[in-house]
């Protein structure tokens, strides 16, 4: 079989099938547990750069595991987030164009990340210390904390998530510099992910489901 197989992609494999799952989950009417996967992406996209640095890898192996992990992205952080849009935003052509911004600029951000990966290791081959745009994997935290606050505060947030997935896209495809977490801010995250995981089990049942792709028809 063609591809490279070790241990240092299992964590990126099992976050895309959340994300398989989730996507199914989310156009089954079935919102929290769709955003329970996306929290399980985020957890297995947060370590599996810590294992893969643990398995020694030729060259060849190192740069395709840099091509998986950005092809499992747009899966788990790219598509799956906008079709949890789809689930519980308004189910009309405003979402939809929401959508496709919100994935096109995930697309253009994983393809600039993996040019400045490239040449990034040619010139020192040193730790990234920072990302240039906001990274996509963020969507596993930021959008399950901006469906739960909705929840929580029993306000009717119609429009936000469809706006809030322009502004990530925004924010995906921006000049800004974020700081890469490693092992204190990991923890950090991991910890911040938990609660918002618990908050999602509690109340995740309230989150409403407006309609199925059928709406378009």
């Amino acid at each position: 079989m063609i591809g490279f197989y070790n241990y240092s992609v299992i964590l990126t494999y099992l976050g895309l099938g959340s994300a398989i799952g989730g996507i199914v989950l989310a156009l089954d009417k079935q919102p929290k547990l769709a955003v329970l996967c996306l929290l399980v992406c985020g957890l297995c996209d947060m370590f599996d750069g810590t294992i893969a640095r643990t398995c020694k890898r030729s060259d060849d192996a190192k740069r395709f595991g840099v091509q998986i992990d950005s092809l499992c992205d747009l899966v788990c952080f790219g598509v799956f987030p906008a079709m949890i849009g789809w689930a519980i935003g308004p189910a009309n052509w405003f979402t939809v164009v929401c959508m496709i911004i919100y994935v096109l600029a995930a697309v253009i951000r994983l393809a600039y990340f993996n040019v400045q990966e490239i040449n990034r290791e040619r010139e020192d081959g040193g730790m990234r210390a920072y990302y240039e745009g906001l990274p996509v994997t963020s969507s596993a935290l930021i959008m399950p904390i901006v469906i739960m606050a909705g929840v929580i505060t029993h306000v009717r947030w119609t429009y936000i998530y469809p706006i809030t997935l322009l502004l990530m896209g925004a924010a995906f495809v921006s000049r800004i510099r974020v700081k890469k977490p490693y092992m204190v801010g990991l923890t950090v995250l991991a910890i911040v992910g938990f609660v918002v995981f618990v908050i999602v089990i509690r109340y995740g049942g309230n989150i409403v489901c407006t309609r199925s792709f059928t709406a378009l028809a």
